[in-house]
Order: C-alpha cells, then sequence, then structure tokens
C-alpha cells in the first residue's frame, strides 16, 4: 500500500495491512473415529443415491429405436 504525504487521522488502521499478529490460533481437533465413520457413511449414502437415480433415469434418457415403427393394437389384429 502507498504512503500518504499529508498525515491522516487514524494511521494504524492505513496500515493496519502490515499488521500481523504474534498470537497462534489453537491446534485443531483430530476428529474421532465416529466422526469419520458418519462422514465415510454420509459419502456413500450420497454417491448411492446418485448412481441409483442414474440406473434408474437410464431408461428415460435413452432413445426409443422402435419409435419409427407403428404400434398395432390387439383389436387390429382380431380382424
Amino acid at each position: 500500500m502507498f504512503h500518504r504525504r499529508e498525515p491522516i487521522p487514524f494511521a494504524f488502521i492505513a496500515e493496519a495491512d502490515r499488521f500481523r499478529s504474534n498470537v497462534a490460533p489453537p491446534p485443531r481437533q483430530r476428529a474421532s473415529a465416529g466422526e469419520i465413520a458418519g462422514r465415510l457413511l454420509l459419502g456413500l449414502t450420497v454417491v448411492a443415491g446418485l448412481v441409483g437415480a442414474l440406473v434408474l433415469g437410464m431408461p428415460a434418457l435413452s432413445v426409443d429405436r422402435a419409435a419409427g415403427h407403428t404400434q398395432q393394437s390387439e383389436a387390429s389384429d382380431r380382424r
């Protein structure tokens, strides 16, 4: 940040971007085995839901190759 030639009130605010704290944050706690298992189970549930939706939706997304053929009803077959 550039320095101004004229004095400004509250100069500490202008130089706040250069401030570095000497206080370190506390170390992160490690996740317990139950938390890891819960996250894994949640992830597997989400993935299984996406795969299931894809498997169930594939017939609707597929192109019907028999669309050019006309379907005949049973009533027209009996004539």
